[in-house]
Formats: C-alpha cells, structure tokens, sequence
C-alpha cells in the first residue's frame, strides 16, 4: 500500500494477526470493526458495514491483503469521533458545569442516542467503565469516557 508507511503495515500486520484466530492469515469479517478499533480507529457500525464487515460469524474470510486497503480507507474517513468529539457531546449534560452528569442520563444516552446500544450491552459498559455514582447519582464522565475508548 503506497499510502501506508512500513511501520504502519507492520501495526497492522500484528492487529490482524491477533484475530487470526488459526494461524490461516485470513480473520473473519465480523471481527472487521474490532481490528480497526484495535489499531486506534473508531468506525461507525455502518461504516464497518460499508468497508465489508458482517454480523455473523463464519459469512465472509478477508486475508490481509483484503484488509489493507480497508484499514487505509477507514483511516481517511472522517465519518469517526474522537475522544474530544465524544467529550464535547457530554458536556452538553452537564448541568453543573464541573465534569459530571447523571448516571441515569449517561444510561439513556447509550440506549437512545446515535448508533443505540442493547440493555445488556449498556449494562456491561457501564460496569466496565463507569465510576461509582456519587450520593446524588452524578459520575465524573471524562474517565468514563478514557475507559471506554480504551475497550473500542
């Protein structure tokens, strides 16, 4: 990939290879988004959609070559938040104006706003990233957030 540096390549050699799940250089395509999230990109569900990925296990095998391009477009795609992005949209929870929000809001957020998650998968991130609530029911949302963009 002209695009790509040799140590980008090599980054994404190794990501790729940790979801080679038999050694066969090949990943299934429903692992597509955790691969690109993995090297430090953060595409929508549709957009891992668009770039191949699949909802079930076992429909469709990409090889390396396959999925370098991808990579080197997702890479491109504008269409992603960052950290600051995401922060930015928290903030307009925040009523007091001192980095924390409604646990209860934080959950609704999750299950109502954007690309909406399921009631379980709320609950495992909430549990995984959210700090204790405070007497009122307020959680710091940055650290939340650091925690999460961690697991993506």
């Amino acid at each position: 990939m002209a695009d790509l540096s040799a140590k980008e390549v090599e980054k994404v050699e190794f990501a790729f290879s940790i979801y080679d799940a038999d050694g066969t250089n090949v990943i299934d395509a429903v692992d597509l988004g955790n691969v690109l999230r993995a090297l430090n990109l953060n595409p929508t569900n549709a957009t891992i959609e668009k770039l191949g990925g699949t909802k079930k296990k076992g429909e469709k095998m990409l090889k390396l070559d396959e999925f370098l391009p991808i990579y080197s477009q997702c890479k491109k795609d504008k269409d992603q938040g960052c950290y600051e992005d995401f922060l930015e949209c928290l903030k307009l929870y925040d009523k007091q104006e001192n980095g924390t929000m409604l646990g209860a809001e934080l959950s609704h957020t999750l299950l109502a706003l954007g690309e909406k998650l399921e009631d379980a998968e709320v609950e495992q991130v909430l549990k995984d990233c959210m700090d204790p609530e405070d007497e009122d029911g307020f959680i710091p949302y940055g650290p939340f957030l650091k925690k999460m963009m961690v697991l993506l």
